[in-house]
């Protein structure tokens, strides 16, 4: 049984690695041959060369900001399975964590919104356009949270039918669905500060907040309050909501506290670091 069960995991592992190659040449080959992209790349250049130790810093800091937020869920359920009753701790935080990162999706899509729209709005030197763009991705974000949130409670006593039967495991994520709700809420604006970040380049500075709040913070309190206090997976998913309110404050006074015309003088700085061309390549 266990051996089966390694090799399903094996096969799943690479029929997702294969996926993702598949988007990557499908990306490419689109860049190659569609219209809309021969006025923005034209080819392979020796420039295209200068500056990279500028992008690859800035890449190795996005990939620890992104491992950081991904390992620490996965480090929740390690320790769900070292509960005193570890079944049906893995199974109630299991369920859950499937629907937060089925609602997640949602965020993401506001993360990448927010990532582009702030980026184009700074090179083009329009500081009051990426604050308000900010805002209005955020405040979007959170509305739908909410109705996720509320979505969520309506349905605590029958939603993990959709994963696993069993009347024990539905009491579980019943008594859990209180907690995934504050925490859809907070999903619902923490990843649009972390989109922010990436389009302003932040990114070395929400890796050290990732970890000083769901590392230092979030998985000791959780630790605490589910062994020591006995509380559970409710404790364990209480100390992730606290770390995730200690990064959401730190990041949204980040960014209410921003100046958004020193951010358009560093892109600019580096458009004119990175690009020789005086021109725009489109002309209306």
């Amino acid at each position: 049984m266990g051996s089966a069960v390694e090799t399903l995991c094996g096969q799943a592992s690479l029929v997702l690695s294969f996926s993702w190659w598949i988007v990557v040449v499908a990306q490419f080959i689109y860049i190659l041959r569609s219209e809309r992209c021969k006025a923005t790349w034209t080819g392979f250049r020796r420039e295209a060369f200068s500056g990279l130790w500028q992008f690859v810093k800035l890449s190795a800091a996005s990939a620890v900001m992104l491992c950081l937020e991904n390992w620490y869920f996965q480090i929740l359920v390690l320790l769900a399975g070292l509960l005193k009753n570890p079944e049906l701790a893995l199974d109630s935080i299991s369920v859950c964590m499937s629907v937060n990162g089925l609602m997640f999706m949602v965020s993401m899509v506001f993360n990448a919104a927010a990532s582009v729209r702030v980026s184009n709005e700074l090179g083009a030197a329009h500081p009051k356009s990426a604050a308000f763009s900010v805002f209005v991705v955020t405040f979007i974000s959170f509305l739908i949270a909410v109705v996720e949130a509320i979505i969520v409670l309506c349905l605590r006593n029958v939603i993990s039918y959709a994963f696993t039967e069993g009347e024990t495991v539905a009491n579980a994520v019943s008594d859990l669905c209180p907690f995934l709700a504050v925490t859809l809420i907070l999903s619902g604006v923490q990843p649009i500060f972390s989109g922010v970040a990436v389009g302003c380049g932040w990114q070395a500075f929400v890796a050290y907040v990732n970890v000083g709040c769901n590392y230092a913070v979030g998985i000791p309190v959780g630790c605490l309050l589910g062994f020591r206090f006995d509380l559970g997976a409710k404790g364990i998913w209480t100390g992730m909501i606290g770390g995730t309110v200690m990064q959401t404050i730190i990041l949204l006074w980040f960014t209410y506290r921003t100046d958004w015309n020193k951010e358009v003088e560093k892109a600019r700085t580096r458009l004119d670091k990175w690009g020789n061309v005086k021109e725009p390549l489109n002309k209306e």
